[in-house]
């Protein structure tokens, strides 16, 4: 039975030339939190409500396959939905407390 409660974290990269490249991971909802719930969490913890390091959340990092001067480490998040897919990459719980490390170590 797939579940239908399961969180997509949606997430670019933009260089500063502003091309961009998107992607999305999938996390297991166990307690059901709400999406607005699941975003307002997640904005609570990232720079400036938005910015974060992928590589610091163990999420895929982003960028262009040939670096160059417009490059940096920020990350963008774009917003959460929810989803019927099941290829988790983590539970829910498990990325709020990575976002939270990654802040303090900044």
């Amino acid at each position: 039975m797939t579940d239908l409660n399961n969180i997509k974290f949606n997430y670019l990269y933009r260089d500063a030339s502003n091309y961009k490249n998107f992607g999305s991971i999938i996390f297991h909802n166990p307690n059901n939190l709400s999406i607005d719930d699941v975003e307002n969490i997640i904005r609570s913890q990232l720079i400036d409500g938005e910015y974060f390091y992928a590589r610091k959340l163990n999420i895929p990092e982003l960028f262009f396959e040939i670096p160059n001067s417009d490059d940096h480490e920020f990350h963008e998040f774009e917003n959460v939905e929810m989803t019927n897919e099941n290829l988790y990459q983590m539970a829910l719980e498990k990325f709020f407390s990575l976002i939270k490390v990654s802040i303090i170590s900044l």
